[in-house]
């Protein structure tokens, strides 16, 4: 058997021991909001010692959490050193998610087995890399044995407001600087690029009044659809501007929430809504905002009374391929093509990572890991997530050998 051979039957013979890994991290639930994610950390690092790999546990302060908006993160890494020569790879997931909503037809935190998949609220997005990386690295020191060069795990709790608490926190903190990088995905393309996000809280104030005199009030719903019309204007103008990166179309915009009023019979003095608006790498997201700000505040003065105010939530960069990926990006399309039997393509995605924040630091990084082909097959953020666990056990494989290849 070559080493390869032996790395997949490591991985076969333990798949159904990496199954119930992810069940138990499915089991546990890490909605965000409210985003109290340390009990999750706290789970996932038992379940580790067991594998005999004890995870540093870095609890970013309660108060910086707190003004964040949520309410315990837990980053943990794992640290591997098996020489002093060579390259330190790390391998991020992040175990926060979008609450599950409605819909579903299996339990969100029940890690059903069903039709070859498995189920539950971040099962594919992505638990299911903390379940393939650490198999993959438990494969790697069983069979291949590295003597030089270093593997870190990082798992960390801050995709869905940013990563700034996340990665960006173990980065700034000087507790990691790896040469490469390895972030949660899909299996059937690499991802080398990938969006920026801005997202906005926008208040629209006017001025409550009764129903029955609705002169004596300002209607700052009126003012709200003024403002969304504008918005929505926008979107259309943005199919004419196109990214030259494969996987990645044009910029858009959503409002994903809104919310405003008192009761029925009452004009409404506020209404606040949030919008997100996806950055293609070409964009400046300094120009990005002060454009939509500008929107939003020549549509306000077309109604006489209204004011807004407007609130940055979040600003994620968009992702750049650095040059020094191309290892990682030749070893994944190599094991990959052969694993899953067709070419894995280096593209980009419409997605928004916690990959850019190691990008910036300088570190090279990719997105592959466990999962189908889109989003949308995935049902991540939608009832019903899944993952289908041949996906898991092929990733988990390619993942093992593309770090034998790096270590070697």
């Amino acid at each position: 058997m070559t080493d390869y051979a032996k790395l997949d039957a490591w991985i076969d013979a333990h798949f159904d021991e990496e199954v119930q890994f992810l069940q138990q991290l499915v089991q546990v639930p890490t909605d965000t909001p409210p985003g109290n994610n340390a009990p999750h950390a706290e789970r996932t690092a038992e379940l580790l010692k067991d594998f005999g790999l004890d995870a540093e546990k870095h609890a970013v302060p309660a108060q910086e959490v707190k003004d964040y908006g949520l309410e315990s993160i837990t980053n943990l890494i794992v640290r591997r050193k098996y020489g002093n020569e060579g390259r330190t790879v790390a391998l991020n997931a992040h175990g926060d998610v979008v609450p599950p909503g409605e819909g579903w037809t299996h339990d969100p935190y029940g890690g059903e087995i069903a039709d070859g998949s498995l189920y539950g609220r971040a099962a594919a997005v992505s638990k299911s890399d903390f379940a393939s990386f650490t198999f993959a690295l438990r494969a790697l020191e069983a069979v291949a044995k590295p003597t030089k060069g270093s593997v870190e795990l990082h798992f960390t709790y801050d995709e869905e407001f940013g990563g700034i608490l996340g990665p960006g926190w173990l980065l700034e903190k000087g507790l990691t600087k790896p040469d490469l990088m390895i972030a949660a995905g899909f299996s059937y393309e690499v991802v080398t690029a990938h969006n920026g996000c801005l997202q906005m809280e926008v208040t629209v104030h006017g001025k409550m009044a009764h129903a029955a005199v609705p002169a004596t009030g300002i209607d700052a719903l009126q003012g709200a659809v003024k403002i969304l019309n504008a918005l929505y204007a926008q979107n259309t103008l943005y199919q004419q501007v196109t990214s030259k990166v494969e996987g990645i179309t044009h910029p858009y915009l959503n409002v994903g929430r809104i919310e405003g009023g008192t009761n029925t019979n009452v004009v409404p003095g506020k209404v606040v809504f949030k919008l997100d608006r996806r950055m293609i790498p070409e964009e400046n997201p300094v120009e990005v905002e002060a454009a939509i700000r500008k929107v939003i505040a020549d549509a306000a003065a077309e109604s006489a009374g209204i004011t807004v105010e407007i609130k940055r939530l979040l600003l994620a960069n968009s992702m750049k391929p650095l040059a020094g990926n191309k290892p990682l990006v030749d070893a994944i399309q190599k094991h990959g093509g052969e694993l899953f039997g067709e070419p894995i393509k280096a593209m980009g995605t419409p997605l928004y990572t916690d990959v850019r924040l190691y990008v910036e630091a300088g570190i090279p990084g990719v997105i592959y890991g466990a999962g189908p082909r889109t989003v949308l097959e995935s049902h991540a953020k939608r009832s019903d997530e899944r993952v289908v666990l041949e996906d898991l056990r092929r990733a988990t494989k390619v993942i093992a050998r593309t770090l034998s290849d790096l270590l070697a």
